[in-house]
This record gives structure tokens, sequence and C-alpha cells, in this order.
């Protein structure tokens, strides 16, 4: 038999006669990447770090360890925005230079982010959504949900797909795992439209609205379902001695699904969508659902164990015991000797290490951002821009400046990482609660959908082929505005209602 091209390895000439430059050329090429982009950016991300740390005079107010951070924050956001690192690298390299910079002399704060609890919960959450891959029972969940749905016009598969992202965000934590897995399945519903001008609609209708505003929008009701979450979570605890419960969070977030409620009537508006009918849409996703086969009892016992989570997470406040501790107390449950088959390679191989190594970096420069009086002196230059203003006109200002920034990054955990601090100094200068007005802000960072660049999941959707830059812009610029309306006038007014009215600064936490 004939052996692979991968089994021998790389050819033996492969890159001969090019230059040394040449070479570097071509692998980034190779691996995916834009070589003008990814060294363009390395270069500049370099460049300016040396030139902050030794050229630039520290700023007036400014310390110098602040000096140092700002450095770090400037190269990590070049790297963020040009990908010339992989982000898992850019995550453990951040404490290196926190600490060769003197941005912090203490390397427990330095890689303080790693340790938090919000990135313990991000681990362990990664580890049992591996341990559902595994198993396939993700995959069974989501075409039994789409089963029972009876799906027949495009808007029936967009609220059943809804449906399943809210389900999976309480199991798969991240938008871009969620959205990874409904591809083939949104993908083979789309296959069975045609391609008239009203197919082709149709089809964009359902890639966006399910895949993006679908899986971001079920993410920001769940903690461990959308790491910005975990991020600003970790903030709160480091910096205000506040931790919210996996239940809290919910009675904070959960009217953020309304927004589902007014895209979807603008997607369809927008797409003309309304009442089209997918011939044969219930009939391929019930033959799907056929074939999978009989629950094993390693699916039921995997299930038994989220069921445990879930009642955990829910009943903290009863309990005591904490959310991460209780994610933990389900790992050890799961690999228990001998309860499942699974080789630790196939646990090891669907784990998001390269995500959570960015978590714990993007967690520690925020901490240092605001020890080192960073985030206070950057939050001192933001501060004339609103000031003077109602709390509504602050929150406009401060959140139509958030999507302009956010034209150029990829991230919302990167994203969310540099705003979250600096918003958290700010609130205090504005005289406004400082929770609820980081939480409006940095949620706001969610509904970048402008451009398919802005957040991987939609980089993934656009993978499908169905819509184009265009398409994608004209439908998201209003979807944006509507993501700011409904922050103003719906989730302030109800962060109000539970105890945290962001125009009264001195209220205290209600949990």
């Amino acid at each position: 038999m004939k052996e692979s091209s991968l089994s021998q390895g790389p050819a033996p000439n492969a890159g001969a006669g090019l230059s040394f430059f040449g070479r570097f050329w071509n692998n980034i090429a190779e691996s995916g990447l834009s070589p003008k982009k990814s060294l363009i950016g390395f270069a500049l991300a370099w460049t300016l770090f040396f030139l902050i740390q030794f050229a630039m005079p520290t700023p007036d107010g400014l310390s110098p360890a602040g000096k140092a951070c700002l450095a770090v924050v400037v190269w990590a956001c070049v790297i963020w925005v040009s990908e010339a690192v992989p982000v898992g690298i850019t995550g453990i390299l951040i404490p290196m230079l926190l600490i060769l910079s003197g941005a912090t002399s203490k390397f427990n704060v330095a890689v303080g982010g790693f340790i938090s609890n919000a990135a313990f919960l991000c681990l362990i959450a990664f580890l049992l959504a591996a341990v559902i891959q595994a198993a396939g029972l993700d995959r069974r969940l989501a075409l039994t949900l789409l089963h029972r749905a009876r799906v027949k016009t495009v808007n029936g598969v967009i609220w059943a797909m809804f449906g399943v992202n809210f389900v999976l965000a309480l199991i798969v934590p991240g938008a871009n795992p969620r959205a990874a897995l409904q591809l083939p399945v949104i993908q083979g519903i789309t296959d069975l439209l045609g391609d008239t001008p009203e197919e082709r609609e149709a089809k964009k209708a359902i890639v966006i609205q399910s895949m993006v505003y679908g899986s971001m929008i079920a993410g920001m009701c769940i903690l461990t379902a959308h790491l910005p979450n975990l991020v600003i979570a970790g903030l709160f605890q480091s910096k205000l001695n506040l931790e919210i419960s996996y239940f809290n969070w919910f009675l904070l977030q959960w009217p953020y699904m309304g927004m589902f409620v007014i895209t979807q009537w603008w997607i369809q508006r927008f797409f003309k969508t309304r009442a089209r009918v997918i011939a044969g849409g219930a009939e391929i996703i019930k033959k799907q659902h056929g074939e999978l086969p009989k629950m094993s009892q390693t699916e039921w016992l995997i299930l038994a164990c989220f069921t445990l989570i879930a009642i955990l997470w829910m009943t903290e406040e009863i309990t005591k015991i904490k959310s991460h501790v209780a994610a933990m107390i389900g790992l050890a449950l799961l690999f228990i000797p001998g309860l499942f088959n699974f080789k630790w390679k196939e646990i090891e191989e669907r784990t998001i290490w390269g995500t959570f190594l960015m978590l714990g970096g993007a967690l520690s420069m925020s901490s240092v951002m605001g020890s080192s009086g960073l985030a206070q002196w950057l939050a001192d230059y933001i501060h004339p821009i609103a000031a003077g203003h109602s709390w509504w006109v602050i929150l406009l200002i401060m959140m139509v400046g958030t999507h302009i920034i956010r034209l150029g990054m990829l991230s919302n955990v990167a994203a969310v990482s540099l705003f979250a601090p600096i918003l958290l100094a700010l609130a205090p200068k504005f005289g406004l609660h400082p929770v609820a007005f980081t939480m409006l802000v940095a949620d706001t960072d969610t509904f970048a959908y402008i451009l398919p660049t802005q957040v991987t999941v939609a980089v993934i959707a656009y993978s499908s082929g169905t819509f184009s830059m265009a398409d994608y812009a004209k439908v998201g610029w209003v979807s944006v505005l509507l993501a700011i309306a409904y922050g103003i006038l719906v989730m302030a007014p109800w962060y109000a209602f539970m105890g945290i009215p962001i125009w009264d600064p001195s209220a205290p936490w209600p949990f």
C-alpha cells in the first residue's frame, strides 16, 4: 500500500531555492495565515513595545509600572488584531512581559489570571464539554430538539436553533464550539433550499441569525457559555471582592434573550423570510435523528452528571458550593476509573487549550492594568469625552465608542479584557454604579455585528459561503443600534430593579 504524504513528512525539497525570508513567508502561508499581515503585525507589536518601554517618557500621572503595563497592552492589542501569534501563546507571553517590563514584580500577580476562579471554571467547563463531544451527546441533543420542534418554515428553523443554542450553552462553553457544532446541521437544512433569490435570502437569514446572533445571545445569559462573562466576573472578584454565582449571573442577564426576539424581527423583515416554507426540512431532520444509535448507558450517565452539576450551580446560595468547585465535582465523577471507556487523548484533543491560555493571560493583564494605575490613567483621559452628561448619554457614548474600536478586533475575550478594567475605573468618575456600568458597556461588545471579522463565530458562519461581507454589514449595523437601544432602555432599568441602578453608585450589592 502506498504511504500517504502525511506519513512521509514534508517533502525534502519543500521551500528549496527560497531565501531565508522567503521560507518565513512560505511557512506562514502554509499555516493558513496571511504572511503580510502576520509579519507586519509581529514587527509592529514588538517595535511599539520597545518604543513605549524604553524610548517614551513616562507620562504625567502614570507610574513606571503603569507605563510598562501600557507597553504590554499595546503589544497584546497589535498581536491580537494581526493574529501574528496563536492566542494560546499570547496568553503565556503576557505574564512573561508583565514581569520583564516591570509592570509587576510579583510572579503570583503576573500569573494570577490562570489561578482565578473564573479561569478554573473555564478550564473545567472545556473538559466537561470535551466529554460530551467525545460521547456524541452534543449532536444528539441538537438533532433531538430540532426533531421535536418539527420545523417547516425558515423562521421555525431559526427559533428551533435558538432553543438548541440555549441548551448547548448550558453544557458547551464558548460560542465558537457551539457554532462549529451547528454548522453541519444548518448546512444540511439550507441545502434543502434552492437557488432562487428568495431562497438565497432565506439561507442568509438562517445562518446569520442562528449561528451568529443566536450563539452569542444565548451565551450572554449563562456564566460559563461566553468567555467575556468570565473575564468580567473575574475582574469583579479581584477588584471589588464580589463573586457572582452561576444563578445570580442568570438573574441579571436573562432579559438579553429579548434581543433575539428583536433581531429575529429585523432579520425576517430584512431578508423577507416570514412564513417561507422549507420543503422537506422536517423530513431531513427526522432522517438524521433516526440514524442516531440508541442512547447508550454512557450517555445517560454523562447526562446524569451534568444534571447534578446544573443543580449545584442553581442552588449555590443554599449549598454554598462555588460554581468552579461544583464543576470539579462533576469532573471527578466523570473520571471514576471504569465508568467510561474514553481515552484521555480523546478529551485532550477536544479541549480548547489555546482559549484557556488566552483567558488566563487576559485576566492577568486586566488585573495588572488596575494595580499598576494604567486603567485609572486611561480613564482620566477618556472621562472628559462623556463627563457632564446624564447617565444614559454617558452610556450611549461609551457603547458607540466600543463598537468603533471593535471594528478592528476579532476576539471578544481580548476586547473585554482591555475595556473592562478601564470601565471599572471610569464608573466612579462618572458617578455611576461600577458593576452596572461595566456590565452594560462590556455586554454591548457581544453585539459587534458590523463585520464578520469582529467575532470568531461570525467567521465560522462566513465560511459556509452563504452570505457576503456586504450582506452581513447591511443587516449588522441596524442590529448594533438595536442592541445599544436595548441596553439603555431595557437592561439598565432591569439592573435597577435587581438592585444595581447604574445612576446610584452607592447602591449595595444585592446578592
